[in-house]
């Protein structure tokens, strides 16, 4: 078993062994309201003194009220943390030494009861966490060799497999089709409710390398679901290594990320609970001393105080915040690495995005082909479709889509030694002779000019915004190919609505030559558009960005914008699904290539950090409230009451999260804007 699967069997094990430990806290709860219910009849009703059938129950009461409350309290005070379950203890200890055993069991039961109801709400946005975790089968299908398809554990998939998906059923693990053609509905791993045409892949053995470039209409995912028709699926991730594992085990450990507030809560309630300590001892003393309380009232009025300044709903607020908050985002598609970066997103102050797949589809297509005058241009087309098929840039599957039908198969070359020259093209061998084909760079950094027609067509090219590729081989320059990109339907929307979200400043930044970034970023709507970037240019220019802009975020592919994005103080990646270097590398993915995710997660986030501010607020105000309204004459059950109230109303006021809504800038992708492949 791989160390992936390990990791998310155990944290599955952990995850049913809470909601169980859950149950149980809940039953004793209830246990604890009955004793405590037959102790109040049979004292009060019945006129039993204390000390026989009424002290049995309130024992009893204590015993299933404190169960959870004294593991739970030792388990924080070994590790050196006194926290609200220690406090309430000591309260109910304190009650019972002064003889208030009732005032003591109804303390334990109340805080026992809330703090099952919390877990109990809370458990509804971890159960859309979850219900991730089961929507891929147990087995599948698999065809190995020239046999009939045989039905294995989905633990027993290898990669290169071929796996048959049966009509409207949930496939078992990501890959490529190769044979067949159906609709599939991505929701649950991507977020899109338009089910995705997909097709065959035209090259199995080029399509397995390069998996993660492949088009949405070639790739599948665990746990979606399949549509009217047959599909056969070459396997290219284990069940342990899925899309779908790696997004529950993600959203499974998104809380390690602390958020700026809980921080802050974490270090105010360092000081906090030994301040109450104090506040306590020092009420019991002034009690005694000044104003003359014998000490069995002196000593309950400071177990009143004890419970009344107990942070239940403070320690609450942000983490039942923030768990609604990663569930609501992992339902639409949008995977947050936790509270840091979900909290981080809605201060973010500038936003740069990258321009190849972001801002434009990332889908090239050949718009201008210039071949040198006499011999050299007839060896254009043939020279650059026998380099760039063996290459898995982009660009290089642009040409090839493009002009491989244009070569007879008598004029067919092949190409060997291809080396990439980084920010520069290509380099290969034909027949002997070196060929080159890259940007202008290239050459200049060789000292080499452009015949003079062609210098022309270059020029005129670039002002277009075409991408352009220099075709040279054997010392002679064959001529010019251009491609362009068209940008996304929604990009400027998108951008737009960025600006409604008080997102200053928009800057795109790019590999591409000056004039073609300017070309796409004067149609979408930046601020600044920056060319003419290698990817060590790209972390400089968001270093220089930080400096007056922060916090910064960063949005591109995952994969060649790693390095911009792990400078950036918020790292997003489109498209993820399916990429694990994109999933690992970034602080927020957006599962689809839907833009229109970007402005959800900034509202969403604003949304979270908004409910935060309310609940501490509430907290802090209801615990002053309490403190005061002890001295008046609470009594420690309406306290209490009160106290668990409070925790219970501030939980479901994150839980409002799970329900927000998408704006209007969000309308999904348009596929008819996209184009062909």
């Amino acid at each position: 078993m791989s160390t992936s699967s390990v990791s998310v069997t155990a944290s599955s094990e952990t995850h049913d062994h809470a909601h169980g430990s859950a149950r149980w806290e809940l039953w004793f709860a209830i246990a604890s309201g009955v004793t405590y219910a037959v102790g109040m009849i049979a004292e009060f009703a019945l006129g039993l003194p204390l000390v026989g059938w009424p002290l049995v129950f309130f024992m009893a009461t204590y015993f299933f009220g404190g169960f959870f409350t004294v593991r739970t309290a030792i388990a924080s005070t070994l590790r050196g943390k006194f926290e609200v379950d220690f406090l309430m203890l000591v309260a109910a200890f304190g009650a019972a030494l002064v003889g208030r055993w009732a005032e003591g069991a109804v303390l334990l039961f109340l805080f026992s009861l809330g703090h099952a109801l919390e877990e109990y709400a809370l458990s509804r946005a971890s159960k859309s966490i979850e219900a991730l975790a089961g929507l891929a089968p147990r087995s599948a299908l698999v065809r190995r060799g020239d046999g009939d398809a045989v039905e294995v554990p989905v633990e027993q998939i290898a990669v290169g497999d071929i796996i048959v998906i049966r009509p409207n059923s949930r496939i078992p693990s990501d890959g490529f089709v190769v044979s067949g053609m159906s609709a599939v509905d991505q929701s649950a791993v991507t977020g899109e409710s338009i089910p995705v045409e997909k097709e065959p892949v035209p090259d199995p053995e080029r399509a397995m390398r390069i998996v993660d470039s492949l088009p949405v209409a070639n790739r599948v995912f665990a746990g979606t679901v399949n549509g009217s028709g047959v599909l056969e699926v070459e396997v290219t991730a284990t069940a342990a290594d899925s899309t779908l594992s790696k997004v529950v085990e993600l959203v499974r450990t998104a809380d390690q990320a602390t958020s700026p507030t809980q921080q802050f809560i974490d270090r105010f309630q360092r000081w906090y609970v030994p301040a109450v300590i104090l506040g306590v001892a020092a009420t019991l003393l002034v009690s005694m001393f000044a104003f003359g309380q014998a000490f069995p009232d002196a000593f309950y009025l400071a177990m009143t105080v004890l419970v009344a300044a107990s942070p239940c709903a403070l320690a609450i607020a942000t983490p039942a915040a923030v768990l609604a908050g990663v569930a609501r985002a992992a339902r639409a598609g949008v995977l947050v690495k936790g509270g840091a970066p979900l909290e981080t997103l809605g201060r973010v102050k500038a936003m740069a995005f990258d321009k190849t797949g972001t801002l434009t589809w990332g889908l090239p297509r050949v718009t201008s082909v210039t071949p040198a005058i006499g011999d050299a241009g007839a060896l254009l087309i043939p020279t650059l479709v026998a380099v760039e098929s063996l290459s898995d840039h982009p660009l290089a599957s642009a040409i090839v889509r493009d002009l491989a039908g244009e070569v007879p198969d008598t004029k067919r070359l092949e190409a060997t030694d291809l080396n990439a020259v980084m920010g520069r093209g290509v380099r290969a061998t034909i027949g002997g002779e070196p060929v080159e084909v890259g940007n202008l760079r290239m050459f200049t950094d060789q000292q080499l000019t452009l015949p003079e027609e062609l210098a022309v067509a270059y020029e005129e090219a670039r002002d277009s915004g075409q991408t352009l590729m220099i075709v040279r081989r054997g010392g002679r320059f064959l001529g010019i190919v251009g491609v362009m990109d068209a940008s996304r339907a929604e990009s400027a929307q998108v951008l737009q609505a960025l600006r409604g979200a008080d997102v200053g400043q928009l800057i795109m930044i790019s590999g591409d030559n000056q004039r073609v970034a300017d070309a796409v970023g004067r149609e979408v709507g930046v601020d600044t558009a920056i060319g003419e970037l290698l990817p060590e240019d790209k972390v400089a220019e968001i270093t220089r960005l930080a400096e007056t802009h922060r916090p910064i975020a960063m949005v591109g592919d995952g994969v060649n914008d790693a390095p911009a994005m792990a400078r950036a103080d918020i790292g997003i990646a489109m498209g993820a699904a399916g990429s694990a270097v994109a999933l690992e590398t970034c602080d927020i993915a957006l599962m689809s290539d839907d833009l229109g995710r970007v402005p959800f997660a900034v509202r969403l986030s604003r949304a979270t950090s908004r409910i935060i501010r309310q609940n501490l607020v509430a907290s802090l105000a209801i615990v002053a409230f309490l403190v005061v309204a002890t001295f008046i004459g609470l009594n420690i059950g309406a306290v209490v009451l009160i106290h668990e109230g409070s925790t219970l109303i501030v939980v479901a006021n994150a839980l409002r999260l799970l329900n927000f809504e998408r704006g209007k800038e969000h309308h999904g992708i348009d596929h008819e804007d996209k184009p062909a492949r």
